[in-house]
C-alpha cells in the first residue's frame, strides 16, 4: 500500500482515547520513539488511559479537606531544624516545619533568604570568569579590602588597602591606585568629608575635632558597600553536575532576586531563589505559584516525607495565588476573607468576627463545610449533595 504509514495508526489510535492534549502528546511521542506495533500502542495508549481515569478525582469529592490531611499529618513528622542547604556547609537555610510555616503564612521575607544562581557561557565552565560574577553580587565592605584604624591624636581615621584583594575584586582594573582613588571618592560622596589618598592608604576625619564623631565615622564606614548588592551578604560557588555537564552555581545568602538577573553571566531562565513575593514581583503570579509548589515540594521531600501527593500542593499554591496576588492561608489571608461570617468566626477572633457581621447585617448562606458542621447541618459534599426521594405511590405499569 502506498504511503502508509505506522505512526499515524498509533496516532489515531491516541486520538481516540479520553487523555488531555498534553498527555495524548506525551504518550504518541514516546510512542514513536519506541517503534511499537498498532497492537502494543492500542494496549499501552488504554493502560495510561485507564490509568489516568482511576486518578482523577470524582464529583462532589472534598478535595479541601484531603489535601488538608494529607499535608497536615506529614507535617506532625517534621523538625524544627535549620539545615545545610544542599551540602553547602558554610549556609543554613531554614528548612522542616518552620520553612512549611514560612510558606503557607506567605512571609514578606523568610528568615533566611538565598538564592541559586546558574551562570551560562563561559561564566559557567571557568572559575575565574565566575567570580566576577561573585564579586558583582556579594556585598563588599570596607573591612575585607583593608585594615581600619583611628589616630585619636590628629583625629583621623586611616584606611590601609590591601593590593591583593583590590586586584582580585575588581578584575578590569590593572592599578590597584586607579580602585584605590574610586574607594575615596564613594567614601567622599557617602561620609561628606574630604579624603587624602597617599597611594593605598586613604585617611579623613570629621570637620570638629570630637571623638564622638570620630568613631561615628567609623561605624558609617564600616556600612558603605563599594561593590556587589547591599542585600547578599556572602556567596558560596560551588562546581555540580547538571544536564548540561559541570558547571559552577553560586548559592547566596541573601537575596535580592531582580538586581541579580540584570547581572552579566547570571542565567536569568534557570536562577531562583527562597522568597516568593521577589519571584512574583519580577516574574508574575505564574512563577510565584510554581515556586510556591516546588518550594512546599522540596521541603517535604528534605524530610524523607516525598509520598505526599503534588496535587495537594497544587491546590494549596492555586487557592494562595488564585486573586493575582501572594494570600497567606491564614486570618489575614485565604480563611480571614472566606464569604461565611460562620467559617470565618470559627477560625481565629470568633467575637470580632461575629460582632462585625452582625453591625454590617451580613447572611451567612451555609454553602460551605464548616458552616454546615457548626449548625448541624449535612455539608454539601459528597452524598450530602444528593438529594434522594422515594415515590408513595406504584410506578406505572407495575402488576
Amino acid at each position: 500500500m502506498t504511503g502508509y504509514d505506522v505512526s499515524d495508526d498509533i496516532e489515531a489510535l491516541v486520538e481516540d482515547t479520553e487523555l488531555p492534549r498534553r498527555l495524548k502528546d506525551e504518550v504518541y511521542s514516546t510512542l514513536e520513539d519506541r517503534e511499537v506495533t498498532p497492537e502494543e500502542a492500542d494496549e499501552i495508549a488504554k493502560a495510561v488511559e485507564t490509568q489516568y481515569l482511576d486518578t482523577r478525582v470524582d464529583p462532589l469529592d472534598p478535595v479541601g479537606t484531603v489535601s488538608a490531611q494529607s499535608i497536615g499529618e506529614p507535617g506532625t513528622q517534621m523538625t524544627m531544624n535549620t539545615f545545610h542547604y544542599a551540602g553547602v556547609a558554610e549556609i543554613d537555610v531554614t528548612q522542616g516545619l518552620p520553612r512549611l510555616i514560612e510558606l503557607v503564612d506567605a512571609r514578606k521575607e523568610p528568615d533566611t533568604p538565598m538564592m541559586t544562581v546558574h551562570l551560562d557561557g563561559e561564566y559557567a565552565e571557568d572559575r575565574e570568569r565566575a567570580h566576577e560574577v561573585v564579586w558583582k553580587i556579594e556585598a563588599t565592605r570596607i573591612l575585607q579590602l583593608g585594615d581600619v584604624s583611628t589616630n585619636v591624636a590628629d583625629m583621623l581615621v586611616r584606611v590601609a588597602l590591601n593590593e591583593e584583594t583590590l586586584l582580585e575584586r575588581w578584575p578590569t582594573y590593572d592599578d590597584p591606585a586607579e580602585v584605590a582613588e574610586e574607594i575615596a571618592a564613594t567614601i567622599e560622596s557617602k561620609l561628606g568629608v574630604d579624603p587624602h589618598r597617599d597611594g593605598l592608604v586613604i585617611e579623613f576625619g570629621p570637620d570638629q575635632p570630637s571623638y564622638r564623631e570620630l568613631l561615628q565615622l567609623v561605624e558609617e564606614l564600616r556600612e558603605i558597600v563599594f561593590k556587589g548588592i547591599e542585600d547578599i551578604s556572602r556567596v558560596v560557588i560551588r562546581k555540580e553536575e547538571t544536564d548540561d555537564g559541570d558547571e559552577f552555581v553560586l548559592y547566596t545568602e541573601g537575596s535580592a532576586f531582580g538586581k541579580v538577573l540584570d547581572i552579566e553571566g547570571v542565567d536569568a531562565s534557570r536562577t531562583t531563589c527562597n522568597n516568593i513575593h521577589e519571584i512574583h514581583d519580577e516574574l508574575g503570579i505564574e512563577a510565584a505559584r510554581e515556586a510556591l509548589i516546588n518550594e512546599t515540594m522540596n521541603t517535604l521531600e528534605e524530610q524523607g516525607l516525598d509520598d505526599v501527593n503534588v496535587r495537594h500542593l497544587m491546590l494549596v499554591a492555586d487557592i494562595m495565588t488564585s486573586r493575582g496576588t501572594i494570600e497567606s492561608i491564614g486570618r489575614h489571608g485565604i480563611s480571614g476573607s472566606k464569604e461565611s461570617v460562620l467559617a470565618r468566626a470559627a477560625f481565629e477572633v470568633t467575637v470580632n468576627h461575629l460582632l462585625d457581621a452582625a453591625v454590617h447585617g451580613e447572611v451567612d448562606d451555609l454553602n460551605g463545610v464548616t458552616e454546615n458542621v457548626i449548625v448541624g447541618k449535612p455539608i454539601k459534599l459528597g452524598t450530602g449533595d444528593v438529594d434522594l426521594r422515594m415515590s408513595a405511590g406504584r410506578p406505572e405499569g407495575a402488576d
